[in-house]
């Protein structure tokens, strides 16, 4: 369970942050940040702007013009358009310089400030904003389905001093909710703001988890949302599949493009097929292309069977097809070069040896054990298989009193006339 009221975590509370980020849907730590030179001294004066994080893990930042003692964690009241907003501190120092130059905010004069550290009456309001979010959401959507509304509303964002409220909605088309906002204004006597998102900055908002096991990482780390097109897929030699390759956003995954510049790259030499292959047996069609293998597999229109072919091989074909010449079947083409085995670098030089040691003093251990058991046997076996034991059985029945009366004589035999002793 998250924090608060929202379902994903970073719903903006004071909870929320104090709770060291044990939500189990990770939504404490949504869109966070690690200071990595917060213990460094860089020997000149700290950067005056600071990263305020909001509800959503929406972050913008803010400039410290009275100097206040910051630390990450501590709730600021900011200055807003109207009135003020609280939210957390997330990144201070040369860091947030960094986050400036790659959002290209230049001019830091026009920032607004930070008016103080929020107080006890302060978080206490933040808290009952926060507790209208949810009721306005359920209100809202049940008004726009009075107005048949082609939208989505998927949030709403109440400040901290309970004088506007934001929605966040997703629509296909234009929506004309110029009746919708006098009928909020009406109902929640505060300023309306509608904002439009699209659906991957409604699904980074909502939070869920994907196909991998893993959170979105449009609502963990990923801000910034690239185009992706088809051909990603095709490069990566990908089923088409609109179920597989589309998020809970209902667009192509964003994971196809990250390794799509590696794929480009290992496509490169690889000849291209855009027709089939001649040979005497008949007219072979691509089927499948291992890029990095740079193995190329065709079939023959009335066989299932498929042949793999190197690449290099492929461009001899084309070539010999170019000059009208056929080669044989595929089959006498089958032949792969034989994979070169990679030599182990110096560092795997110590484990081996280590291997081979250990390997020998096995063989070694094994040996004797193994022939101990074949000296012993005869050697227990052999009274055993004595016979004469069950003819000697009933003599030593017989002579019981013989025996005992040889027993009392021994007693009372002095020391020193004992008799020879049997060999």
């Amino acid at each position: 369970m998250a924090c608060g009221q929202c379902s994903s975590g970073s719903c903006g509370s004071v909870k929320s942050v104090g709770c060291g980020g044990g939500c189990s849907s990770g939504g404490c730590n949504k869109m966070n940040s690690f200071d990595w030179l917060s213990d460094m001294s860089l020997g000149k004066p700290q950067f005056k702007v600071v990263e305020v994080k909001f509800k959503g893990g929406r972050k913008e930042y803010f400039l410290n013009k009275h100097d206040i003692e910051l630390h990450t964690g501590d709730f600021v009241v900011c200055e807003m358009a109207t009135g003020y907003h609280i939210g957390h501190v997330s990144l201070q120092g040369e860091l947030v310089r960094l986050q400036l130059l790659k959002k290209g905010i230049s001019d830091t004069s026009e920032l607004r400030i930070i008016h103080r550290l929020a107080t006890e009456k302060d978080l206490e309001r933040h808290t009952q904003a926060i507790n209208r979010d949810l009721p306005t959401m359920y209100r809202t959507r049940e008004i726009c389905k009075e107005l048949n509304l082609n939208l989505k509303l998927s949030e709403v964002e109440f400040q901290s001093d309970n004088s506007k409220a934001t929605f966040y909605y997703s629509a296909d088309d234009r929506v004309d909710f110029r009746e919708l906002i006098k009928m909020l204004a009406a109902e929640f006597k505060v300023r309306i703001e509608m904002r439009q998102i699209s659906l991957r900055q409604e699904a980074g908002r909502l939070g869920g988890i994907g196909s991998c096991g893993r959170e979105l990482c449009c609502s963990t780390w990923l801000s910034e949302f690239k185009a992706i097109p088809t051909a990603a897929a095709r490069y990566q030699n990908l089923s088409l599949n609109p179920a597989k390759l589309s998020g809970q956003c209902g667009r192509l995954k964003c994971c196809l493009n990250y390794e799509l510049e590696t794929y480009i790259d290992a496509i490169k030499g690889i000849p291209t097929v855009d027709k089939p292959l001649k040979t005497e047996k008949g007219n072979a069609t691509l089927q499948k292309t291992d890029i990095f293998r740079r193995i190329m597999w065709f079939s023959y229109p009335d066989d299932s069977n498929w042949f793999p072919i190197p690449c290099s091989q492929v461009a001899e074909i084309q070539k010999m097809n170019a000059e009208g010449k056929k080669p044989l079947a595929l089959e006498n083409l089958m032949e792969l070069s034989e994979m070169t085995e990679v030599k182990s670098s110096a560092l795997n030089t110590d484990l081996e040896r280590l291997d081979k040691k250990y390997k020998k003093n096995k063989k070694k251990s094994k040996n004797p054990a193994a022939q101990k058991p074949v000296a012993v046997a005869p050697q227990k076996a052999a009274p055993a298989q004595k016979k004469p034991q069950a003819s000697v059985a009933k003599p030593a029945v017989e002579n019981t009193d013989a025996a005992a009366k040889n027993k009392k004589r021994k007693k009372f035999k002095k020391p020193g006339n004992e008799g020879p002793k049997a060999q």
